[in-house]
């Protein structure tokens, strides 16, 4: 049967866009939903701040009236233009297992890079360093988390037959707090507080979080800005993040370090992990979905490390040990054994030395591919 590629044009095409992984996906017990909503509001132009330097077309395959496939082609101007990185990135991709597909879907990619005169398409990706990334590569048989994309097996080979090559491998792992033994961040801790004057922050309160989070968006930039995949988030996604991510959020999981001149030079970021409630909920917040998020949110039995930050001139000063000490009278007072990390480069050498003593078990990979188009 032909495939027929259509672009997304209208608000009903973006849902059906937003909704084709619920199919695909059905019978997985290992894919987790996005909040429908939200994922409207991510990809829509008029709401997403990100869009002030950024591009997207967003398709979707058909056989017949059957929708077969989608994929979102991404430019990031501030990439292009500034950095001058020639790249094309593809998002959101999803399709059936038939290669004329993919085949079908990558050729728009490829024809909107070529046109914007770039040189190589990467993927998949979204818009910036804090949307989700990569194809899975190992670990397809455990449930997958609200920061990551699902996706079966057969992706992988499909972007191979198409000429696509590896380039960024990145690792997600676990770790039970149960299995942890003399951890020198617990012996260090008061010795370190002593020496340099660290002032940890705690809350109870999310109105008491609000006022630090432009201070850790600038350390955000600080701690990520040499890795080669980051682009600089502006105060208009800075909102937009703050505003998406606050209701996900238990203040009690936030942590961040001062120094002795109450300047943030470290932030932890962890949050409820929500996947088998947004399994239950099928990405619809109402009428019953809301609350049990809050359920989840109040009450969880696992965590997602989502984002840990630490100021250069402070990475082998002690202070993930505050930090981690901070964090673990929290989780021993919730009960809480499950910390699951979100996807980190594996070559972030300085990412990786955050966790050397946790004796985490890596249960994912998952790769960004690339292909040359010029």
């Amino acid at each position: 049967m032909t495939i027929e590629v259509r672009k997304v044009e209208t608000k009903k095409d973006l849902k059906a866009f937003v909704k084709f992984p619920f199919s695909l996906y059905k019978d997985s017990k290992y894919w987790v939903p996005p909040v429908i909503m939200d994922e409207m509001d991510t990809l829509n132009k008029d709401k997403n701040p990100v869009f002030d330097n950024a591009e997207a077309h967003y398709f979707l395959a058909f056989k017949g009236p059957e929708i077969v496939g989608r994929i979102a082609a991404i430019i990031n101007r501030f990439e292009t233009e500034k950095q001058q990185l020639k790249k094309m990135r593809f998002g959101w991709f999803d399709t059936i297992d038939d290669i004329e597909v993919s085949k079908a879907l990558m050729a728009k990619v490829e024809e909107i890079g070529k046109q914007n005169k770039l040189e190589f398409i990467e993927g998949p990706m979204g818009f910036s360093n804090l949307d989700k990334v990569g194809v899975l590569t190992e670990g397809y048989d455990s449930i997958g988390n609200m920061a990551t994309w699902y996706n079966y097996p057969y992706y992988v080979e499909h972007l191979k037959h198409l000429g696509f090559q590896p380039e960024k491998v990145y690792v997600e792992s676990l770790f039970l707090v149960s299995e942890l033994k003399n951890l020198r961040f617990q012996k260090a801790y008061d010795l370190i507080i002593e020496r340099y004057g660290y002032k940890p922050v705690s809350f109870t309160k999310t109105k008491d979080l609000l006022p630090y989070l432009d201070k850790m968006f600038d350390l955000f930039d600080d701690a990520y800005q040499k890795l080669s995949t980051y682009v600089p988030i502006n105060q208009k996604q800075r909102d937009y993040y703050k505003k998406k991510f606050i209701s996900f959020v238990n203040p009690e999981y936030i942590k961040f370090v001062l120094n002795a001149d109450d300047e943030m030079i470290a932030f932890a970021v962890v949050l409820p992990s929500f996947s088998r409630t947004l399994q239950e909920i099928k990405g619809k917040l109402f009428p019953f979905g809301i609350f049990k998020l809050i359920k989840a949110k109040n009450n969880p039995d696992s965590l997602l490390f989502y984002l840990i930050g630490v100021h250069p001139k402070y990475q082998k000063k002690g202070v993930t040990a505050v930090i981690f000490n901070e964090f673990f009278k929290v989780v021993l007072k919730d009960k809480i054994d499950t910390c699951i990390r979100t996807p980190e480069l594996e070559n972030n050498l300085a990412e990786q030395q955050i966790w050397k003593d946790f004796n985490a078990k890596i249960t994912k990979k998952r790769k960004t591919y690339k292909k040359d188009i010029v």
